[in-house]
């Protein structure tokens, strides 16, 4: 029985994983509110190694529209200044020499549906590790009964659960997209 406990252990896992790397992916999709993760995942040149900006600075939001940005090198200044412009963020840098300042505009109606978008396909490929997760773990099922490791009854049992554990998730990443797509439509 402690084979069919380890395969649904690694579908619980790898659908887990979909939906929080999903999560995070939400995080860098830009609102109108000021957040850290926003541009954290930045990658910015810094002495010729490809860094991410969190690495190299301290980023807060002091207010709602206003990510101040801290390089903990002054050398680095002109560098997070340009990965700022050159990424699709569509947000210009304010430098006084030690910070970096950003001011989060307000998003434009067709920057809001892009954006929308943009979410809508991160949901779906999303859905898609989930569903690669069941077909996954209901292979290694049938495998497991061919071996004679399970009965036809537990793998109709086992099958129905895996069912059970994609629909949850999915109503999961349905839920947070639901959240996110109001989060952006909202003025």
């Amino acid at each position: 029985m402690s084979e069919v406990k380890q395969i649904m252990k690694q579908a619980e896992a790898a659908m887990q994983r979909a939906v929080d790397m999903m999560q995070k992916s939400f995080a860098a999709v830009r609102t109108g509110k000021a957040s850290p993760a926003l541009v954290e995942g930045l990658m910015v040149e810094y002495y010729g190694t490809q860094t991410r900006l969190k690495d190299i600075a301290s980023i807060t939001a002091p207010e709602p529209r206003l990510l101040v940005i801290q390089p903990w090198d002054q050398g680095a200044m002109k560098s997070i200044e340009k990965a700022i412009q050159t990424s699709d963020l569509g947000i210009s840098p304010v430098s006084d020499g030690r910070v970096v300042r950003l001011p989060i505009p307000e998003l434009s109606e067709e920057r809001r549906k892009d954006m929308s978008r943009l979410v809508r396909k991160r949901a779906e490929e999303a859905r898609i590790e989930v569903r690669n997760a069941r077909r996954d773990a209901n292979e290694a099922l049938k495998k497991a009964e061919k071996s004679s490791v399970v009965t036809e009854d537990e793998l109709k049992t086992e099958t129905d659960n895996v069912q059970k554990l994609t629909d949850k998730n999915i109503d999961q990443i349905n839920k947070l997209l639901e959240e996110k797509e109001a989060e952006l439509m909202e003025v």
